[in-house]
């Protein structure tokens, strides 16, 4: 590993995160809080932090001039998130009364995009505090380090395996032959969402401020809100629609909306991830809808739909976003979220769990095995999309659920180690490995995870950074061979 390359590219990270608190300093500043030294603190030491990293390539500029191999991508994505998580951790620990491991816990959410929360009286907070935990999320979501992309070219570096380790997915496809390019399309369209958003909930009620957080949260697909209620504080089914839209329209892959700017409408809508996607969503709505409705949940249809469609949205999105306890619900609508959590967004989306193009790959290694037992003899290759399945995505996706489980289960089990019941230690660990936020029982939508062992906070919090970096990139960091030849 070119070790060199990696200071370099997070000090830029650490630049990216320091420009991200001065929104959140303006804001202590105009509102008069206490928390503006814990900013102005904050701020520096990202500042600090980034000259300490670049002092090694400073005097050696023409040996940073070079390509990011695989191991310099797996240490910058891994690492990048890590740095910022401890950066991003300090105007919690120093603006508010929680502890470190606390703190980093709430970073480390907001990054991943999980929205699992520390804090049970969140209007109390500073709205400095609020806005720098909705920006976290709003960060997170495209990722520090396609952000990074629109920047490494002009430093010089490029950074393909950069981008291969940060998009999710099953593959990671350029929009546009030059990388940057597709960095910056893609936080163009990001901004584009997000004010869009902002705009409608504003008509819709709420404050500019409000607005623009649950924005930045929805568009990140996080689930931080401003209020304790989360969207069940605002009662109006328009805000609700709004954003169901928003972030049913974040679980899609972003680049399939380049397809409907170059106006190929027809390949948007024959994408077989998407239409899985809706078909999932839809089978979701309607049985939930079914069961709430004549088990006596909810009363009037409208109502039994919207709600439904929210927390289906919400889940599968790993949004996190409630307007109801469906811990009350019935035991099979829970069953089904548990389902949903696993299942995850679009790979390419700034949603979590296993991505629906996984399953959907799964399903038809599947199909095409049941149909060689039938004709042993025919030649029957897997498709998607109406390409081939290599055998090395197909490999890759095996792994993928492999190493899923063996987390699951090895967390599962840590957590059971401190007397936590096993349906709160299951869905915590699957609603972090997924970035969903809230889980069941002890965990559930109207709980918060304050009340857990701080050694399990930081499995959790490893959990959410292996979730939100698709698993191998986090793994390859404890094996030694990625850090020599």
């Amino acid at each position: 590993m070119k070790f060199k390359i990696v200071f370099g590219v997070l000090s830029l990270v650490c630049v990216i995160v320091a420009a991200a608190m001065l929104p959140s300093i303006c804001i202590a500043l105009y509102d008069g809080s206490h928390v503006v030294g814990a900013f102005a603190f904050s701020f520096m030491s990202a500042i600090s932090l980034a000259v300490f990293l670049s002092l090694p390539v400073l005097s050696t500029k023409e040996k940073f001039n070079q390509k990011i191999g695989i191991r310099e991508g797996v240490g910058i994505v891994g690492f990048a998130w890590i740095v910022a998580s401890g950066i991003g951790a300090m105007p919690f620990y120093f603006g508010t009364d929680v502890g470190y491991s606390d703190a980093f816990f709430e970073t480390m959410s907001g990054f991943t995009t999980t929205g699992a929360t520390i804090f049970s009286e969140i209007e109390a907070l500073p709205r400095a505090i609020l806005l720098w935990r909705s920006l976290t999320h709003w960060i997170g979501g495209m990722g520090i380090i396609v952000l990074s992309l629109a920047v490494l070219p002009f430093l010089g570096v490029r950074g393909m395996e950069l981008y291969k380790a940060e998009v999710p997915g099953v593959n990671a496809e350029k929009i546009t032959p030059r990388l940057h390019q597709t960095a910056s399309r893609l936080w163009i369209l990001y901004v584009a969402f997000t004010l869009a958003e902002t705009i409608l909930l504003k008509i819709s009620g709420m404050s500019v401020f409000d607005a623009f957080c649950h924005s930045c949260s929805t568009i990140a697909t996080g689930g931080f809100s401003t209020k304790n209620n989360s969207i069940a504080y605002y009662s109006s089914p328009f805000t609700q629609w709004i954003i169901i839209l928003f972030m049913f329209m974040s679980g899609i892959n972003f680049s399939l909306y380049f397809l409907v700017w170059s106006k190929k409408f027809r390949e948007f809508f024959e994408d077989q991830e998407l239409r899985a996607y809706v078909e999932i969503v839809m089978f979701a709505i309607v049985s939930m809808s079914v069961a709430l409705y004549f088990s006596g949940n909810f009363t009037g249809l409208e109502s039994t739909i919207r709600k439904t469609t929210f927390h289906v949205v919400s889940v599968i999105t790993t949004t996190g976003f409630i307007t109801e306890d469906y811990n009350l619900w019935h035991e099979f609508t829970k069953f089904l979220f548990v389902l949903l959590m696993f299942i995850g967004a679009c790979g390419g989306s700034t949603g979590g769990g296993c991505k629906v193009s996984r399953f959907l790959l799964l399903g038809r290694l599947l199909s095409t095995e049941c149909k060689k037992l039938l004709h042993p003899r025919a030649v029957i290759t897997a498709r998607l999309n109406s390409k081939p399945i290599s055998a090395s995505t197909t490999n890759s996706a095996g792994a993928f659920f492999v190493l899923y489980m063996l987390l699951l289960v090895g967390a599962t089990l840590f957590t059971t180690a401190f007397n936590i019941d096993l349906l709160t230690a299951f869905t915590g660990v699957v609603t972090c490995l997924s970035n969903v936020g809230p889980g069941l029982n002890r965990l559930g939508p109207v709980e918060n995870f304050s009340w857990l062992p701080n050694s399990v906070k930081w499995v959790f919090s490893f959990c959410m950074l292996a979730g939100r970096l698709e698993l191998f990139a986090v793994i390859l960091l404890f094996l030694p061979g990625t850090y020599r030849k």
